[in-house]
Formats: structure tokens, C-alpha cells, sequence
């Protein structure tokens, strides 16, 4: 279907903004330029470095030029700015075009949006348009100046820090939202950055890496990045399945994790990985694969420590097309499966996350203390990562193979450092902007065997770990 002509106004509105910036006087001040560089700070902790990237409305190419990027596309409606951008960076593809009327050839795998969203003539239009450019796993990220600030950036103006700017809009974050959604793009997490909009030796990185995760309301500028929203799809259009099992000491529960996990998608593997058992569970395992051999099973001997351990050493072994984790004590039900699988096969996530805190669970399925601090977790996270997440050390978790590759290949980012997995793949999933989804579970109680968790040891290693990721995500 074809797009619309440009209303007049609409016309008019952009030829006054590519007038005032093919003025002379339309260069960056010393602290714009400053302030780019704190932008691209933080536009290279959301963008791969292999990306290929397209910005929209490029300007000079001050920030694009900042971007670690394998492929770089700018487009300005300024004529001057294009040439300057070229200038600059004779290796990218720049080009005089609007993002209303944009004409590329695609796709991209990150978009960015920065600060021009306020000059559009239909930002709606603009939005729709960069889908001709996007596929399902293109990020879309943008920026825009929190409205708190629009009395310091008039006295910047007035005091020449800031060159005067043609007639803008000053969209709130959730005038944004309406955009994106209306655009059919889907919200994956927002993150307020910048106390401090000048590089200033000492004072911008106290107030920047130390203060601005404190204070997101006071933030100069707020991120927001998105994805196109998905298409509806088929129950199998996730191919194949494979669910890994850590189990030590689990004996009593491995036949019925056989017999309960139900077949998924196109084809179910289940891998068992054991963990050094002294109750036998190798045997078991081996006798139970022998039982059903309607069923595709693996059984591997770990070769390291850990739940976390154990749970890389399966993936690697995996064959499926979604990777999934069950933990072998079945306090999360195998028939609850289903519900990871269809979140992933219909694309309403990219990363599944088991939630155990929604339903009522039974009496002894956990300790009080351990639901107090599996809430604080929650709302840590929640802060850390800017999605909505309600319970982070839920065994149970699913993610498409391909992204599970990608987070393993970027393990250095953070370390291996997480024992038991789930902190790891959470924070991995965030690193490539994953959609994270909470999957609400009914929680049970374990009818076998003990827990090989240790409240107090374990809770002090997850918050060391949580500590560190906060360095690697917020304070940064």
C-alpha cells in the first residue's frame, strides 16, 4: 500500500527546519558537542558493535561518528549538515531525505532516533516509516529531553551554551509511548541517563555514573528502546524444543519429569545433566531413558560446578530451536511448559521468565524470608534493566537458541560469575535488548529430596552479583 503525500503543512514545517540548519549559525556550541559525546556513551552500551546502523536525522554526524557500528546510514533534511556529516565520515552513507518520506534501502539493526523526534513534522509518520527499514529483531532507540529541563535549556540558550532552535515539540515519555505504539512498535525499556549534560572533569562523572541512576526523574535525557511489535504466528513457528535438566540428587523426580514435560513445537528433547548425585540419580536417569524410548533423551555428567554450569553445558548440547530450563525438583510443573513455548513461538517475547509470585503457592513451596528477598530481587531488577520484572530467580526460563549464542558469545561483558544461571541469562538477555516476559507459574511444593540452595550464603552471592551488574548497567 502506498504512503500518503506529505500534507502542505506538514511540508512547510520541514523546509523551516532545513533552512534553520542549513544556516551558518546552525553549528554546534562547545557543550553540544560535549553533550554528544555523553550521548554516545550510552548509545554504545545499546548498540553491537557489528551493527549496521541508520540514524535519523544525523546532523552534522557528531554522534554517528561516536557510534560503534560495522555499517553506518545518516539522513538529514539539511543539505549543509549532510555535507559537513560527509566530511566527517567519508565511509557512511548519507543522505538529504526526511524520515516521513523515507526511501532506503534496508534492513538495519538499530535505528536511532536521537533528539530529532521533536523536530518532525508527523512523528507518527516518521515512526511507520523506519518499519520499511526494520526486521523483527531490529532496535529501534530513541531520545528525547525530559520536559523537566526545558527551563534550563532556555537559560543555555539565552546565555549562548545552546544556539537558538527552530519551533519544536517537547514530547513527554508517554507521548513517546502513543508514538511507538501507534507506529507498531513495542517498548522494550526505558532508561532515563544525564544529570550532568557537559563533560566537566570530576563533576560529570560523579553526577552522571554516581547520581543519575539515583535521581532518573532529574535526567536530561531519557532513552526508550523498541522493536516492531510481532506478528501473529503459528504454535510451531519456534521449530524444535529442548529442555535441560539440571539434577543432582533428584533421583525420586526423574521419571516424572519424563512422563509430565509434554511434547512441544515441531519435536522435544529433554537433556539431563547431572551434577555428582549421591543418591543415585545417574542411575536413574539412565534407566529411565532406557524406559521411554518413545522419547528423545539426553543424559550428560557435568563436567563443572553449579546449576549455572550445569545449564551452559546442556545448552551447548542442545539441539532445539528454543532452549528451555526445567529445574529438576518440579516445583515449577512441566505442564506449565507450553506457556514459555507460546510466548516465544508467537514472538510476544524473546526471553521467557518464570514467575512464581503472582499465583498462591503452596504452604511449604517457599520460605517467607526467601519471598521477601525474591520481591527485592525483583524490583532490583526492574531498575536495573528498565522492564517490568517481578521474580528473577525462577528456574524456569526460555529463549530462542539463536540469542542464546549471541549471549554466550558477549559472556565476557559480565563475567562468570553467576553460580546458578538465571542472573546471568537475565542480564545477557538485557545486554542484547531482548523483550523479557514474566510467565506466571503455580508454584509447588518439592515432594522429593532437598534443596541444594543455602539461604544465607547464596543470598549474599546474588546481591554481590546484582552489585556488579549495577556497575555494569546503571553506574556507568
Amino acid at each position: 500500500m502506498s504512503t500518503p503525500a506529505l500534507p502542505a503543512f506538514a511540508r512547510d514545517h520541514l523546509q523551516a527546519i532545513a533552512a534553520f540548519f542549513d544556516s551558518p549559525r546552525a553549528g554546534l556550541t562547545w557543550a553540544a558537542r560535549s553533550y554528544r559525546r555523553l550521548l554516545a556513551r550510552y548509545f554504545n552500551l545499546l548498540i553491537a558493535p557489528d551493527a549496521a546502523v541508520l540514524e535519523v536525522g544525523c546532523g552534522d554526524g557528531e554522534l554517528l561518528a561516536r557510534i560503534r557500528a560495522a555499517r553506518k546510514t545518516g539522513i538529514d533534511l539539511s543539505a549543509a549538515q549532510i555535507e559537513r556529516a560527509r566530511r566527517r565520515l567519508p565511509d557512511a552513507t548519507l543522505l538529504q531525505q526526511s524520515g516521513e518520506e523515507l526511501a532506503l534501502p534496508g534492513p538495519f539493526d538499530a535505528i536511532i532516533v536521537s533528539e530529532t523526534i521533536n523536530y518532525a513534522a508527523d512523528a507518527e509518520r516518521l515512526l511507520a516509516r523506519l518499519q520499511t527499514v526494520a526486521t523483527p529483531r531490529t532496535r529501534l532507540v530513541v531520545n528525547f529531553h525530559n520536559n523537566l529541563w526545558w527551563p534550563a535549556f532556555r537559560l543555555a540558550t539565552a546565555v549562548g551554551l545552546r544556539r537558538r532552535q527552530p519551533a519544536s515539540s517537547w514530547l513527554s515519555p508517554r507521548d513517546v509511548a502513543n508514538l511507538l505504539d501507534l507506529a507498531g512498535w513495542e517498548t522494550v525499556k526505558v532508561q532515563p541517563r544525564v544529570l550532568w549534560p557537559v563533560r566537566t572533569p570530576l563533576l560529570a562523572p560523579f553526577c552522571n555514573r554516581l547520581l543519575a541512576p539515583l535521581l532518573p526523574w532529574a535526567c536530561v535525557t531519557i532513552f526508550v528502546v523498541a522493536r516492531p511489535r510481532p506478528a501473529p504466528a503459528p504454535a510451531d513457528a519456534a521449530g524444535t524444543v529442548s529442555v535441560v535438566i539440571p539434577a543432582r540428587n533428584e533421583a525420586g523426580n526423574i521419571e516424572a519429569a519424563v512422563r509430565r514435560t509434554p511434547a512441544m513445537g515441531a519435536g522435544t528433547e529433554l537433556i539431563f545433566v547431572e551434577g555428582g548425585s549421591s543418591d543415585g540419580t545417574w542411575a536413574e536417569i539412565e534407566r529411565v531413558r532406557a524406559a521411554f524410548p518413545d522419547r528423545r533423551i539426553q543424559a550428560l555428567r557435568q563436567g563443572g560446578r553449579g546449576k549455572g554450569n550445569a545449564v551452559r553445558e546442556g545448552f551447548a548440547a542442545a539441539g532445539g530451536d528454543v532452549l528451555m530450563i526445567l529445574d529438576a525438583d518440579l516445583t515449577t510443573p512441566p505442564e506449565e511448559l507450553p506457556k514459555f513455548h507460546a510466548a516465544i513461538a508467537s514472538g510476544r517475547a524473546e526471553f521467557a521468565n518464570g514467575c512464581r509470585l503472582v499465583y498462591p503457592m503452596e504452604k511449604r513451596a517457599m520460605q517467607y524470608l526467601n519471598m521477601v528477598a525474591n520481591h527485592c530481587f525483583g524490583r532490583a531488577f526492574s531498575w536495573l534493566l528498565g522492564q517490568r520484572i517481578k521474580d528473577t530467580l525462577c528456574g524456569t526460563k526460555a529463549l530462542r537458541r539463536e540469542d542464546y549464542r549471541k549471549i554466550a558469545a558477549n559472556r565476557g561483558y559480565f563475567g562468570e560469575f553467576d553460580p546458578f544461571g538465571d542472573f546471568d541469562l537475565l542480564f545477557g538477555a538485557d545486554k542484547l535488548n531482548l523483550k523479557i516476559v514474566d510467565i506466571p507459574i503455580r508454584y509447588r511444593e518439592r515432594t522429593y529430596g532437598r534443596t541444594n540452595i543455602q539461604r544465607w550464603r547464596h543470598g549474599w552471592l546474588l546481591l554481590r552479583m546484582v552489585l556488579f551488574a549495577a556497575r555494569k548497567l546503571k553506574f556507568t
